[in-house]
């Protein structure tokens, strides 16, 4: 499959950085000065950042100017050979450029093109610039961190931007499944408020679902304060014991005959409306031995637990691959296994417009065509483009 990647910043690259990783010829459109996740911190190379050495990896990379005729006519050649479309440019930028699904479908008829946009295409926000922050606030987000510390707060990771991503993924793996099976192509619309809100309230909605509700929405759970890592006699902990038997054991463990029993955990609606108490003996009880020595009597008696481990950690445990531009880089491998398919890292992060020529020759032009959109500016010119 052939994808056409006109997306940036975070959520598009994601997306399409899967499908690369699944197998995809994913083939980006980048303008001249580059895409803003080439700049996201510091990198080994002036274009690629620590976050697009991997975001941008099993790609190819094409500089187009389409705000010129010949730039967008050249795009439509290409999109013409592309099995999907993907694009995260707000909807009236798109129908100046002329490139909305009518466009795109008038070149290419059974295309699965994806629109990810903040807002919904039929509401009054359809325009509205929306980055990762901004939907954290309007899906609940930051109003379930405002019930556990007293104030409104962001998740420390681009949450909305990331499951957004995922959701693009797997809605273009739908329709692509669907064309198989009926030789129709999709029109997909990704409205990040919409796909942050679904995924939040698949705990949150809780008792308020019910009609008429039965309570408040939150998952109480989730919501409380005392739920975080605890700390042992050298360290950090997270230990979630799960059922009645978990307690038991970590209750006779810690010295606490006291509350084997006890009726607030017997259920597990009964530990979930006393998750605050209970979070709070366990938190007493863990901090008096070791990390080590805790693990290990969790692991004996199956009781979900981990140590915390660092960012930094968990990026000194990556393997290291070789850029041709940046030198040695940490990879982040495919998360998911296949046995008989393999997902794999097949291209290094491509330079802007570093494979520009390669492309459109492979889509028809010859090399006095490609001569001509230099000279026109439909190519920009670079260092780092093809020569």
């Amino acid at each position: 499959m052939r994808v056409l990647d006109l997306t940036s910043v975070v959520m598009g690259p994601m997306a399409t950085q899967v499908l690369g990783d699944l197998g995809a010829d994913v083939i980006t459109v980048e303008a001249a000065k580059g895409e803003t996740n080439r700049v996201m911190g510091v990198g080994p190379h002036p274009q690629l950042s620590g976050v697009s050495l991997n975001l941008l990896r099993n790609k190819r990379n094409v500089a187009l100017n389409v705000k010129v005729p010949e730039g967008r006519d050249a795009l439509l050649r290409i999109a013409a050979t592309c099995d999907v479309f993907v694009t995260n440019v707000r909807p009236s930028a798109l129908a100046r450029a002329r490139l909305t699904y009518a466009d795109i479908a008038g070149v290419r008829p059974d295309v699965i093109y994806c629109e990810a946009h903040g807002w919904p295409m039929d509401s009054a926000r359809r325009d509205d610039p929306a980055y990762d922050d901004i939907i954290q606030a309007a899906s609940g987000i930051a109003d379930a961190a405002r019930r556990v510390t007293g104030e409104p707060a962001l998740a420390p990771t681009i949450l909305a931007d990331k499951v957004c991503g995922l959701s693009i993924v797997y809605a273009i793996t739908a329709a692509l499944f669907h064309r198989e099976r009926t030789g129709q192509g999709e029109h997909i619309e990704v409205p990040m408020d919409e796909t942050v809100v679904a995924f939040m309230l698949v705990e949150h909605g809780a008792a308020a679902v019910g009609r008429p509700p039965q309570g408040r929405a939150g998952y109480p759970r989730i919501l409380t304060p005392q739920r975080r890592p605890q700390r042992t006699l050298d360290g950090w902990i997270a230990v979630l014991p799960y059922d009645q038997r978990h307690y038991d054991e970590l209750f006779e463990a810690g010295g606490r005959p006291d509350l084997i029993g006890d009726p607030r955990y017997a259920t597990g609606r009964a530990r979930i409306a006393n998750s605050d108490f209970l979070y709070e003996q366990a938190r007493g009880i863990l901090a008096t031995r070791t990390t080590a020595d805790w693990l290990a009597f969790c692991g004996e008696r199956s009781i979900p637990a981990t140590e915390v481990v660092s960012l930094d950690d968990l990026v000194d445990a990556l393997p290291d691959g070789e850029h041709p531009a940046a030198g040695t880089y940490k990879v982040i491998p495919p998360p998911v296994r296949f046995a008989g398919a393999p997902s794999s890292v097949r291209r290094p992060a491509p330079l802007v417009g570093q494979h520009t020529a390669e492309v459109l020759a492979e889509v028809g032009f010859d090399a006095a065509e490609i001569d001509g959109l230099r000279a026109c500016g439909a190519i920009p010119r670079r260092r780092g483009d093809d020569p």
